[in-house]
């Protein structure tokens, strides 16, 4: 009775390895060392840019971002506005619509200012349509204009998971490394 109790045990040690190790497949990240920042310091939202063929996907991710950093525990937080964003938009340059965020975060009073691009937001196409996130933070020191931390990743999820559900999950997880810094 003993060897077949080690012997499930062994074959619910593997399932369990063998799990951790899809799911960690489903998911890669890469990022900067944390930089130190004021946790009380006053945040803004900046546009993301969207290079994706999905409408509007930069702004859904930032709306996320933007909850994702009030769970953090910054309560100091504004997010560009949307008229504005728009309006650049039919601009044509990204650049510019940037510099005039940055501007805008001054004139707020913002210490820091996080930023990105989605590079990846859809479900891929076949029998069980896997959604997939693809996106870039960066948070810059708004005087400056220097970026103090960067990280990028790629996630999908499973075939019942929503879209907005995988991104949350990637843009957490990029948070949390740029936001480790806090004191």
């Amino acid at each position: 009775m003993t060897h077949r109790h080690s012997r499930l045990r062994s074959l619910r040690t593997l399932f369990i390895g063998s799990l951790a190790v899809l799911l960690a497949a489903c998911s890669t990240i890469d990022h900067g060392s944390a930089p130190t920042l004021e946790p009380q310091a006053a945040w803004v939202v900046l546009p993301f840019a969207n290079h994706t063929e999905t409408p509007l996907a930069g702004q859904r991710a930032e709306s996320i971002a933007e909850a994702l950093l009030r769970t953090k525990g910054l309560s100091r937080v504004k997010r560009y506005p949307l008229a504005s964003q728009q309006d650049a938009l039919f601009e044509g340059s990204e650049q510019k619509l940037q510099e005039d965020a940055l501007a805008w975060a001054r004139q707020q009073g913002a210490r820091y200012a996080l930023t990105g691009a989605v590079d990846e937001w859809r479900y891929k196409v076949g029998v069980d349509g896997e959604p997939a996130a693809g996106v870039t933070l960066q948070i810059i020191d708004v005087a400056s204009g220097d970026t103090l931390w960067s990280g990028t990743g790629g996630k999908t999820g499973w075939s019942r998971e929503a879209l907005s559900a995988v991104a949350q999950q990637l843009i957490r997880d990029l948070l949390s490394t740029g936001l480790a810094g806090a004191r």
